[in-house]
Formats: C-alpha cells, sequence, structure tokens
C-alpha cells in the first residue's frame, strides 16, 4: 500500500531516509503541510515505512488532545476547539460575529473564525498564480493566490496554529505556558514517545512539537476532509439533487446569473479529485463595515487584509490592500457567520448582497442624510481599484439584480447540499430529483 501523501509530507524533514517509498511527487504536492524539521529528539533518521506511519500516527492523537486542551491559553479556559467546533465544521459554534479571548475571555478579535476543513489543497501563497483549464499552459495569472488564514499570510499549519495560540485577543498564551501546560497533562510520556526524552529541555522545543501535532491533527481526513456531503454523494452517482437544488446548481454556475463557481470552483478537478470550491484566491468585495465590532468605533481602522494590519509582508503596496482569501463553500450552512468581518448571519443575506451589491446598495451600506449612498464603507477610497466587479458585480444601480428571491432560494437550497454526514439511506426525496447521470443525458 502506498503512503498516503499527507503522512509523506508531514514526516519529510525528520524522516527523509524513510521517504523512498513514497511517490517522488508527493512531498512537493501539498505545500500546506509543513516541512519544518522534527522537534529535537524525535524519531531517528532510518525508519521503515510502517515506523513512519506510527510516529504520525503519534502525532496525529497528540494533536488531537492539544485541540481540545484549554489548559494551553493564557486563561485557562479557551481551546482550540473552542472555537473551532467539530460539531460545526471546526468552525464557530455561535453566530458571534468576533469570537472573544484573551486572558480573561472578554478581549475581541475583528475577523471571524473561519473553518479548518479542507485546507489541505490550499497552495502556498504566491502574488502570481499561473493557472488555465489547460494543464501546463501558464499563461493566465490569477493574482494572489493561495496561504492560510484570511489573509494568506503563513503556508504551512503549524505556522498557522501558532497565530492563535499567541495572539493577545485569542489563546493570549505563550511558548513557555504552552510547554508548561504540556509537561503537566496527562499525556507528557506520550510526547516523549513521540518526540524522544529531550523534548521537554527546552520551552522552544517544546512549542515546537505542540504546532506539528496540532498540524498532524488537521490533516486527519475523516474529520478535515471527509467529502461526505449530498454533493460528493450526488457526483458519485449515489444521490440525487432535488429540484431546487438542481436549480440552484445551474444558478451557481451560470456566468450570467450567479456566476459563484468562477472563484468557487464547483467541477471535479482534472485529475478527479472532489470539488474544493475555492481558487484560493484573494479578492476584494468591498463588504459593509461591521459597526458592531468594537475595534470599527475608531473610524481610522481598516483591516485591509492582505495589506495589514495582521500581515507585515505587503505594508503599503496599494494592490493587495482589502483582499481576502476566497474561503471553500463546503459545510458553509453551517455557518451562523460570513465574511471575513462576520457582518452578516443568514446565508440568504450574503447570495443577496452579491446580487445587490451594485443594483441596491442602500441596502447594505449607510445612506447620508442628502440620501447618499457611501459605498465601500469599510475600505479608503484609494484602493476601491481592488474591487471586484465581475458578474454579478457588473451592474450599476437601478439594474435588475442577476438573482431574484426565488433563485436566491434555490441557491442557498444547493448550499446546503455541500454539507457533510449526509447518509442518501435517510434521504427519501433524493429518489425523487436529478442524478448525474441524467444531468450528463440532458447535456449531450
Amino acid at each position: 500500500m502506498r503512503l498516503p501523501f499527507v503522512l509523506c509530507t508531514l514526516a519529510f524533514a525528520a524522516l527523509s531516509a524513510a521517504m523512498s517509498g513514497c511517490d517522488s511527487h508527493a512531498a512537493s504536492a501539498n505545500t500546506n503541510a509543513s516541512t519544518q524539521p522534527a522537534a529535537p529528539g524525535a524519531a531517528p533518521q532510518a525508519q521503515t515505512r510502517a515506523e513512519v506511519f506510527a510516529h504520525v500516527k503519534q502525532m496525529t492523537s497528540l494533536g488531537e488532545k492539544l485541540f481540545f486542551d484549554p489548559s494551553l491559553s493564557g486563561s485557562g479556559k479557551l481551546a482550540c476547539a473552542s472555537c473551532h467546533s467539530p460539531g460545526h465544521a471546526f468552525g464557530p459554534p455561535n453566530a458571534l460575529s468576533v469570537q472573544l479571548g484573551g486572558n480573561d475571555m472578554h478581549r475581541p478579535g475583528f475577523r471571524a473564525v473561519p473553518s479548518l476543513r479542507y485546507l489541505q489543497s490550499v497552495p502556498a501563497f504566491t502574488r502570481h498564480f499561473h493557472d488555465s483549464d489547460d494543464e501546463g499552459d501558464e499563461s493566465v495569472d490569477a493574482g494572489p493566490t493561495g496561504g492560510l488564514t484570511w489573509d494568506g499570510r503563513v503556508d504551512h499549519g503549524a505556522d498557522q496554529a501558532r497565530i492563535p495560540l499567541l495572539s493577545t485577543f485569542e489563546m493570549g498564551s505563550t511558548p513557555a505556558r504552552v510547554a508548561a501546560a504540556v509537561k503537566a497533562s496527562p499525556y507528557a510520556d506520550d510526547f516523549r514517545k513521540a518526540f524522544g526524552g529531550s523534548v521537554f529541555d527546552s520551552d522552544d522545543k517544546t512549542f515546537a512539537a505542540v504546532l506539528q501535532s496540532l498540524e498532524a491533527f488537521e490533516q486527519t481526513p475523516a474529520q478535515f476532509y471527509p467529502y461526505t456531503s449530498k454533493f460528493d454523494a450526488f457526483l458519485a452517482g449515489r444521490a440525487k439533487l432535488n429540484d431546487a437544488e438542481m436549480h440552484g446548481l445551474q444558478l451557481f454556475n451560470d456566468e450570467n446569473k450567479g456566476n459563484c463557481a468562477s472563484c468557487h470552483i464547483s467541477q471535479r478537478a482534472k485529475d478527479g479529485s472532489p470539488p474544493q470550491f475555492s481558487d484560493f484566491g484573494l479578492i476584494a468585495l468591498g463588504v459593509p463595515r461591521n459597526r458592531a465590532l468594537p475595534i470599527n468605533k475608531n473610524p481610522k481602522f481598516h483591516d485591509l487584509g492582505a495589506c495589514g494590519p495582521e500581515r507585515t509582508d505587503l505594508k503599503g503596496q496599494d494592490e493587495y490592500c482589502g483582499i481576502f482569501r476566497t474561503p471553500s463553500l463546503r459545510n458553509v450552512a453551517t455557518r451562523k457567520t460570513f465574511f471575513h468581518n462576520g457582518i452578516y448571519h443568514k446565508l440568504d443575506d450574503v447570495v443577496r448582497f452579491y446580487v445587490e451589491r451594485d443594483t441596491n446598495p442602500e441596502k447594505f451600506y449607510p445612506v447620508s442624510k442628502q440620501g447618499v449612498v457611501e459605498k465601500f464603507d469599510d475600505l479608503p477610497k484609494r484602493y476601491w481599484a481592488n474591487i471586484n466587479t465581475d458578474p454579478p458585480f457588473d451592474r450599476k444601480k437601478g439594474d435588475k439584480p442577476a438573482l431574484d428571491e426565488a433563485e436566491i432560494r434555490d441557491v442557498v437550497a444547493f448550499l446546503n447540499t455541500l454539507t457533510d454526514g449526509y447518509d442518501p439511506a435517510k434521504d427519501k426525496d433524493s429518489q425523487k430529483g436529478i442524478g448525474i447521470g441524467e444531468v450528463k443525458s440532458a447535456s449531450n
């Protein structure tokens, strides 16, 4: 049996001598898996395939324990799972625009918590992503693409895990506190077995092992990329979409209607892998300012995404201001908070913003006493050139929206088919719908 590429990449740096059984391309295919060296004292270089499996299994098990352990936080009350709930597709468990954290559990952030599911295919951040419908043709520049977090500032799961652990308004911890919590934990001996007896010799060693373990856990297929939605069953010919869901899919894909698939790709990749429902690009949408956020009481503050304030390497480069990474729409119907600033709390409101942002801007932006709509109120005007104007954003005030209310409902019905955990045997209505074979036949 071939060693799965996720396990290959996680073990690559520390276990390179054992990698001869992995496909040569596998170690570089998943750019989201860390290639940082294992913590000192990790398993020895020369290992069998079975030992590599065992080592990654150990890290994964430890990562799961860490993910649910609130003692790692400064308050001792906040675990990774508190904001990334397994019961909510590893997204937030509530409808708060932003979550509360810090040492007193009362400090609000300024960005909505994203889901940790389906991040395994996110490429490393690049300013110019070359791709097209023809494999090997690099003539198409898709612009800024990839990276984890809303602004794409890190590429590896271990680096992503570091951010909330050390953030003063999230878990509010330190490497020393994390190390102390792990040393005192019931799984301390498991750490020594996985990373060697010297893993606790320094806080830095321990912290590095923690980050590696969290990354390993967050690459677990069954939990983080299960592909068990109704739409996956539909693509496999094991389920049918009802009329509303099928119509919603058509509107989702139609370039002259929703045009959602231009960024949230809904077709299988050329290698046959399931659609990720994201092109992983960074884009500016001109989302309204969320005045409910405490930080936005300061009129001079603006979250500019890739050019700051959290990301600093692109600071001062205007073309990156206001852009945020396009998230996967898988499990989007389980969420109660949408967009980077958590401005909306209903999925139909999100779709309505897309199709009416420019035709009916008064629905979304402040209106002055003179009756002037203050569009794009959360982005300084100097960056407005970055705002997307592709369909359905290609219309002007007074035009007919790309979708009417009935069509919005159908798009939402389709988006509900992207929720994992679907059981075809329990869906009697699915037998009355339209199957993938019928769709292909109708298109021929």
